[in-house]
């Protein structure tokens, strides 16, 4: 068979076998043995590569960031930081329509500056959340669907896991990567906001009610509490920018200070810290399994030329660059709808970008690079709450029952609007997304 063809026939391929509920790491394992075997005649000299492949990715330093990160936000959760957030953030605004909502949104982004995983993020915020606001009377379905909105930022406010691969991939720099993703990410929080202030204007019934104010003293004192977490962030993200720290110096700072808040809280003992490091071990396997599978399937997509030749054929219609870019951001909202963020940039990111490098735009190659990264990212998170399948979607609906899943969707579409509008205007004004990086 032609390796062209091949390789196209491999994607829907793919997508059965995930959609059988096989490991997507070991879906792209199992696929890129087979294509490199069927091309070159036998499965030996991919196996013969894996051998050094393995050893030379994982005992690269870079990615040592992705355990620190994930021991980071178990460290988080355990000390109780969500709950700290949601309560500064209610301090301030819950006395106004939607403001329980709105403080939750707060607190999802404050969560998300020491989580770096949306599902984290959305599990955690929603344990603590969901119940404050089916007790203050919010619809159901509104109140699920913020949530699954508010926990995409965990992935796009730094620091990102994601990122972070995506970095390594295109070979970029991590820490102008973060810095990049700040105002998108803090464009998506106040926007998630913004919804929620019309929902409850134009539909009454879905907001609940409003608490008592709280006497400035008191507001003050509820902010007491999360101060540890600006400081943390201000340190983790601030030294990685400014070059104190390298990006895995900066994950490992972060571990220690948020280890320690969590102790001086009470929230850490042996057991705790066990299960944390038991948590972080099997999140690390499963990122390791998923970047392993990449590789192989990888190594095939590019043995079958189909990347290159995608290159040249789109090359070849005479479409704009705007045009080629949405298309392929048209495909990540798509499939972003079931499958996760990483699988997604470690699968395509070594056909789309080599592409998206060879158009113009007006920018610098690294400028270019960043840009289109933080798009992906912002287009891929915006899956995961897209219905039907949206995985933050089901999240959040398993932790309450009684909603149904008819009522979460219908929930969550003002969210999703506003990021597609975001989505228009982060593609239109590319400043947006790289004034931080040019400042």
């Amino acid at each position: 068979m032609d390796p062209l063809v091949l390789a196209a026939w491999s994607f829907p391929v793919l997508l059965a076998i995930i959609f059988l509920r096989v490991p997507i790491g070991l879906s792209m394992l199992v696929l890129g043995l087979i294509g490199s075997g069927l091309i070159y005649g036998t499965t030996g000299p991919l196996l013969n590569q894996m051998k050094s492949m393995v050893y030379s990715q994982f005992s690269s330093h870079s990615l040592s960031i992705v355990p620190l990160f994930l021991l980071m936000g178990q460290f988080a959760t355990l000390g109780g930081m969500s709950q700290a957030l949601l309560k500064a953030g209610e301090a301030f605004v819950g006395h106004r329509k939607g403001g329980v909502a709105m403080a939750a949104i707060g607190a999802c982004a404050g969560f998300g500056s020491i989580c770096g995983s949306s599902l984290a993020t959305a599990a955690t915020m929603g344990q603590v959340a969901l119940p404050e606001l089916r007790k203050a009377g919010y619809d159901g379905g509104f109140a699920s669907g913020a949530l699954a909105a508010g926990g995409t930022l965990g992935i796009l406010i730094p620091p990102s896991i994601v990122l972070v691969i995506y970095a390594i991939l295109t070979e970029q720099n991590i820490a102008r990567m973060f810095a990049a993703a700040f105002v998108p990410g803090m464009l998506a929080a106040l926007g998630y906001m913004a919804v929620i202030w019309l929902v409850v204007h134009f539909f009454p019934h879905w907001g609940g009610r409003q608490l008592e104010p709280m006497p400035w003293k008191e507001r003050l004192r509820a902010q007491r509490d999360v101060w540890p977490v600006v400081i943390i962030f201000i340190t983790v993200v601030g030294g990685i920018y400014t070059g104190i720290f390298t990006p895995t110096e900066g994950a490992a700072v972060g571990v220690v200070a948020t280890g320690l808040m969590a102790w001086f809280k009470g929230g850490l003992n042996r057991g705790k810290v066990l299960r944390a490091f038991e948590a972080t071990a099997s999140g690390t396997a499963m990122v390791f399994i998923i970047i392993i599978g990449a590789s192989a399937y990888n190594t095939f997509l590019a043995l079958s030329q189909l990347p290159q030749e995608l290159a040249l054929w789109v090359g070849t219609l005479g479409l704009s660059p705007f045009a080629v870019l949405w298309a392929i951001l048209v495909f990540y909202l798509v499939f972003g709808c079931v499958m996760d963020s990483l699988s997604m940039i470690l699968l395509t990111i070594p056909i789309f970008f080599p592409m998206i490098s060879g158009l113009e735009f007006g920018l610098s190659p690294e400028e270019t690079a960043i840009w289109f990264g933080i798009l992906v990212l912002v287009v891929v998170e915006v899956g995961l709450i897209t219905p039907p399948v949206g995985m933050n979607l089901f999240i959040i609906q398993s932790m309450a029952p009684d909603i149904s899943i008819r009522d979460t969707y219908r929930g969550v579409i003002p969210f999703v609007v506003s990021d597609l509008l975001r989505v228009i205007l982060l593609v239109s004004v590319p400043t947006i997304t790289l004034f931080v990086v040019r400042f």
